[in-house]
């Protein structure tokens, strides 16, 4: 959980659905793998971003949010949500809103996908590492542990760089 008392708004990411065999649940599975941001008093919600639709790879959301306050390309002074994901991908929020402003590959070898859209904030998945069941899937990057799994991180604002725990482990 993160809390910014400017915004009133406290943030969460919600776990991967279940069964973890993606073939005997169709859909996006709406609401897991999301990340919130629930006003404190009246616990609505006011946005929600699904990283994961239809995860088939156990990578639940739950990890560490930054909460920074940095420039955006104009200059302009944003309030930012930065989660450093296990599906391999660090996002970056507006958090007042919930706009996606970035989605990269926390290293080139993550392959479950190819980018992330980031006008529909999709990810494009590349099917030959997916775990249905009637495909063998090889070298799966990352693998069920994530590249990121809940160890805690953090920002520098002097030098506006983030230090993050990272594993990189595949699967079959």
């Amino acid at each position: 959980y993160a809390y910014d008392p400017g915004t009133n708004l406290f943030y969460y990411g919600s776990g991967n659905p279940a069964p973890w065999n993606e073939t005997m649940r169709p859909g996006d599975n709406k609401w897991t793998m999301t990340i919130f941001g629930r006003d404190i008093d009246t616990g609505e919600a006011k946005f929600g971003y699904q990283k994961t639709p239809h995860d088939e790879w156990d990578f639940a959301g739950v990890n560490f949010m930054l909460l920074t306050e940095q420039k955006d390309k104009e200059g302009k002074e944003r309030k930012l949500l930065t989660h450093p994901d296990r599906n391999g991908i660090v996002y970056t929020l507006d958090r007042t809103n919930g706009d996606l402003i970035s989605a990269d590959k926390i290293d080139d070898t993550v392959n479950v996908f190819k980018t992330v859209d980031l006008k529909s904030g999709l990810p494009v998945r590349d099917p030959e590492y997916g775990t249905r069941m009637d495909h063998l899937g090889k070298d799966i990057c990352p693998s069920a542990m994530g590249y990121h799994n809940q160890g805690h991180d953090s920002y520098d604002p002097t030098k506006q760089l983030f230090f993050l725990g990272v594993n990189h482990i595949c699967m079959d």
